[in-house]
């Protein structure tokens, strides 16, 4: 998986708007050429098809506090920052993180923490949205869905973009079904496979997801998408 910097001339460097807190150090600058397109550059793959997804949870909660874990190069809180009070993002890649900082460097409400998740000191007092997109196969299921309902405010809401893999003739069948549909959506969006962000597999089924689930957020909520991806929301209690 290339995490290493790509060869190019534009030197982007941090602004106070997208402010860093890290427990070592801030990565240095990252050139324009290796994110898709630029700082600002929009862009579309099998995760990007779900922020409308979130972007219309954000739309129940109106201008709420959000934290997205594992937030990479930083497309959805770009996408969120204008609907939104505040958007943390939490990114332990430290490459992901510099080309977050560029990206997110006009929205002055966020944030960008460069730290593993279990690291994580937030500095609001909880959050009305906490979302994985694609980040949550990286780490602990179990101690990361704990941690983050701890994190929700009241009411507060968990949205999970995951992946999983393939056991069951159940999961190879369903894979095989919309994969036409998956081609087709790549296709006409003209995707974006590569970004640069280190990738890796899912170690859990969707079985064991829906396990877990059950025992760390009871009333989730889980079904499979499209494009290999499942989609779990959970409501944390009112008070």
């Amino acid at each position: 998986m290339p995490t290493g910097h790509r060869p190019g001339a534009e030197q982007v460097w941090p602004t106070r708007s997208a402010r860093i807190r890290s427990g070592a150090h801030e990565p240095g600058p990252e050139p324009s050429s290796a994110r898709p397109g630029g700082a600002g550059h929009d862009y579309w793959n099998h995760n990007v098809a779900y922020h409308r997804w979130i972007i219309d949870a954000v739309a129940r909660h109106g201008r709420c506090r959000v934290l997205d874990v594992g937030c990479g190069e930083g497309l959805l809180l770009q996408h969120l920052a204008p609907l939104v009070a505040s958007a943390t993002g939490v990114e332990k890649d430290e490459i992901s993180v510099g080309r977050a900082r560029a990206r997110l460097a006009g929205e002055a409400n966020t944030l960008l923490v460069h730290c593993d998740f279990e690291q994580f000191v937030p500095d609001e007092d909880g959050y009305d949205l906490i979302t994985f997109v694609a980040s949550l196969h990286h780490m602990d299921p179990r101690a990361a869905l704990t941690r983050a309902a701890r994190l929700l405010r009241p009411g507060g809401e968990l949205l999970v973009v995951g992946l999983t893999a393939n056991r069951s003739p159940l999961d190879w069948a369903f894979s095989a079904l919309t994969l036409p549909v998956a081609r087709f959506g790549s296709l006409v969006h003209h995707e974006t496979r590569d970004i640069g962000a280190p990738v890796a597999g899912a170690r859990e089924d969707l079985r064991e997801i829906r396990r877990i689930a059950r025992e760390v957020l009871p009333g989730a909520r889980i079904r499979r998408g499209l494009y290999y991806r499942y989609l779990l929301r959970w409501t944390g209690p009112a008070g």
